[in-house]
């Protein structure tokens, strides 16, 4: 699934440091860099809420137009996370070339819900949701779409279907949805703990073994000589 490239407008940044780039983040802005292709290495930064708008839709590449300036297409290289991981700091625009191959990190969107992940005790894990994929820059997918509708057990990357061009570099046993079960634990009722409580509370009664007749009739002679 591929949208329209789109344009961040960028600034260069005439100062450097951690004082500075708190001040543009303050500001709305996120500092960054621009390099590769032999060309000098820019220090920009660029509207906090475009950015972070573009990188939620999925977008990889994205063309930077430095002070106004002819766009340049770039790679979304790297993003660095503050302290609780949940806003971007810094981000890497590498300049890349539509016909340039390049290895990216592509999300994996789950549809469907098997009909195994319905039975009793049945537990759906996806423990892989980004993939590693290698392709020409203009084939970068926003996502992959992986329909788990039909799967009885669990899915391998190898199960996966890629688009036209894509191609990935992972393990092909690499599982990246399964199901499990976890056995169902058994919850006592306040009437079964009472009888379970009772049972033992109550001795063990060990029944008293009865004499054969030639016992009897021995005890019945003794008896007599004992009176005497």
């Amino acid at each position: 699934m591929k949208h329209e490239t789109p344009t961040l407008q960028a600034q260069r940044r005439d100062r450097l440091g951690s004082r500075y780039s708190k001040r543009l983040r303050n500001s709305g802005r996120t500092p960054g860099v621009i390099y590769g292709h032999k060309s000098d290495t820019l220090s920009v930064s660029v509207d906090t809420k475009e950015t972070v708008t573009a990188l939620k839709r999925g977008a990889h590449v994205v063309n930077v137009a430095v002070d106004g300036g002819q766009a340049e297409t770039c790679l979304v290289k790297e993003l660095q996370f503050g302290f609780l991981g949940d806003d971007v700091i810094h981000i890497d625009f590498a300049r890349v070339d539509l016909n340039e191959e390049v290895e990216v990190k592509v999300h994996l969107r789950f549809v469907g819900h098997p009909e195994a992940a319905k039975k009793p005790g049945a537990v759906l894990a996806n423990p892989v949701t980004d993939l590693e994929v290698i392709c020409k820059v203009k084939d970068i997918p926003e996502e992959i779409k992986v329909d788990i509708s039909k799967m009885e057990e669990f899915m391998m990357v190898k199960d996966l279907v890629l688009p036209t061009g894509v191609r990935t570099p992972i393990d092909p046993e690499t599982i990246v949805s399964q199901i499990t079960f976890v056995a169902e634990e058994v919850i006592a009722t306040p009437e079964a703990a009472e009888v379970a409580e009772g049972a033992a509370a109550e001795p063990e009664v060990i029944t008293e073994k009865k004499p054969t007749a030639e016992e009897a009739a021995a005890a019945a002679a003794e008896a007599p000589a004992a009176k005497k």
